[in-house]
């Protein structure tokens, strides 16, 4: 559950654009400034966090619905919705993943995808890569992190320099605090 956290979105027109080199880049900086980060990062494809021949894949594969693996440093659970008996039409929505999250563990939630959702959300946008500039259409969208000037009303942060985006992250955070105190 995440209660009131603060819900940042990173969104781009395509893959291979950047997000998450630039969330590898970020992350640290906001860890480095007290700020304790989660992500939920959309994907496109199936993916496994398990190999074969471990346990928790062999437990998977012989047909669990889900698998939670704790250690003293991390837990993870995978939840197999194939499995579920119930018919999965669409992949689980922003709202419902958020749900899974623990509120306590981070100060910000950072989206990676999503975009579509109607979250404030940071454009990555390459112009040499020709895509179309997301911010003409989608009101959410804050400001753009990009490495060379765009057509745009809105900030403009340098897609290389993520102490840069950092302070405009904590900045959005403190208006955001102060508008919702009112």
């Amino acid at each position: 559950m995440t209660g009131k956290l603060p819900l940042l979105g990173f969104c781009a027109y395509g893959s291979g654009i950047g997000k998450t080199t630039l969330l590898t880049r970020l992350i640290p900086v906001l860890n480095a400034r007290g700020l304790r980060v989660s992500v939920i990062k959309h994907a496109h494809h199936s993916f496994d966090i398990d190999h074969p021949g471990k346990d928790s894949y062999r437990l998977r594969e012989a047909g669990a619905v889900q698998m939670l693996l704790g250690s003293r440093h991390r837990w993870a659970l995978m939840t197999e919705l194939s499995r579920t008996g119930e018919p999965q039409a669409e992949e689980p929505g922003l709202a419902e993943l958020l749900g899974q999250l623990d509120s306590r563990m981070a100060g910000l939630i950072l989206v990676e995808g999503f975009k579509s959702e109607p979250i404030p959300k940071i454009e990555v946008h390459r112009p040499a890569m020709q895509c179309p500039l997301l911010a003409t259409d989608d009101p959410h969208i804050i400001a753009v992190a990009t490495d060379a000037p765009v057509n745009t009303p809105l900030p403009q942060l340098d897609l290389n320099q993520p102490e840069e985006i950092a302070d405009f992250i904590l900045d959005w955070m403190e208006r955001r605090t102060q508008s919702v105190s009112r």
